[in-house]
């Protein structure tokens, strides 16, 4: 049976939560066919999230940025890291070839790692990049080496792509001939908020706020200090249960979610504000359920200033300065966010249907 094969960064877990959704909206349209992936991302993401029966390939097919915490980034070592994979690009198109082969792969849609494009090219088969942003365009605001060919390198396995399928709130794709825009792929909430607030314990008539700061927590942050727990409870998550948290905060083991039988995004909807880093997954996650969103700086990160001066058109939004966010001076902005009038857009959140639609088209013609 032929397959497609998805390569994903595992760089954050917004990479994976958009392919999921594509991969759920393609095998509703074409159940015939195997999906493949290669990720560093962990599989629980897939085991909890993705709907169809899929082959994961573990292991690096990118290095992203290397994060020192949540909200900074080591810019130096995100260099060397990316010198020495790209460095190896031949060799490791060689290895991608024979999981292509293995598989019977016909397509490779790459968010957004360039071996998977170079690996692509070298099968004689087609590829495309799925994505908000490029490497190349990331890494250019990095120190490099004189004589580097870094930027050379991803480059000219992005030219091999056949197409690149731009999502909003974008950056890069300067390589790419053939650029097609298409809408937020996002995570729709599938249960009202009364009932997963019921589901996880949660006050029903209180405002939430949701600190959503992925694996790496926030760092030297006391929920003792929040200045805003006379008017706001708040959500966070944990992979095991915390010390005892101050009343008005309630800690949630991170797999509560999904074995009360909901997802991250029915929690996203439950709250009012979600307080977080910005980023392609959770802004998404807020356009597309009405989520009003707090957010900090992330270090030097290209996307970040793109999604800064565009998401106020899709949702209400405020910056809280980092020292102000880790001593839980919260309470001023929250209840800005509160007050604030919705955002004048709303963009299309069908992006998953769309893209599968366009694979199926593709693959008619392979």
């Amino acid at each position: 049976m032929p397959s497609i094969v998805f390569y994903i960064s595992g760089h954050g877990f917004g990479h994976t939560s958009r392919e999921i959704e594509v991969i759920n909206a393609l095998a509703r349209r074409m159940p015939a066919w195997r999906i493949v992936v290669r990720t560093s991302a962990p599989r629980w993401l897939f085991d909890r999230t993705a709907r169809p029966p899929l082959t994961l390939i573990e292991g690096p097919c990118d290095t992203g940025v290397i994060q020192i915490d949540s909200v900074r980034l080591d810019e130096h070592e995100t260099v060397r890291a990316a010198e020495a994979f790209y460095s190896d690009l031949p060799r490791l198109v060689d290895a991608e070839v024979g999981h292509l082969r293995r598989h019977d792969a016909r397509l490779v849609i790459a968010d957004a790692p360039p071996l998977g494009c170079a690996a692509a090219a070298a099968h004689g088969i087609p590829s495309v990049v799925l994505s908000n942003f490029t490497w190349d365009w990331i890494y250019e605001k990095y120190p490099v080496a004189p004589g580097s060919r870094l930027k050379d390198t991803i480059q000219h396995a992005y030219r091999l792509a056949d197409a690149a399928w731009r999502l909003p709130l974008c950056g890069g794709f300067a390589t790419f001939s053939s650029i097609v825009d298409v809408p937020f792929v996002a995570r729709r909430a599938t249960f009202p908020r009364h009932e997963v607030r019921r589901r996880l314990g949660l006050p029903e008539d209180a405002l939430l706020a949701l600190s959503s700061f992925g694996g790496y927590g926030l760092h030297d942050f006391d929920p003792a200090r929040l200045d805003c727990l006379d008017r706001w409870q708040v959500v966070m998550t944990a992979p095991r249960p915390a010390v005892p948290a101050p009343a008005g905060v309630y800690v949630l083991e991170e797999s509560a979610v999904y074995d009360a039988g909901m997802r991250y995004e029915d929690l996203v909807a439950a709250v009012d504000v979600v307080v977080t880093k910005p980023g392609y997954g959770i802004i998404s996650e807020c356009i597309a359920n009405s989520t009003g969103l707090l957010y900090t700086s992330r270090g030097n990160f290209a996307e970040y200033d793109v999604m800064v001066e565009q998401m106020p058109r899709f949702v209400r939004g405020e910056y809280i300065d980092r020292a102000s966010l880790v001593a839980g001076r919260w309470r001023d902005s929250l209840d800005a966010i509160n007050t604030r009038a919705p955002a004048l857009e709303r963009p299309s959140t069908d992006g998953a249907e769309v893209v599968a639609s366009m694979m199926a088209e593709m693959l008619s013609e392979v």
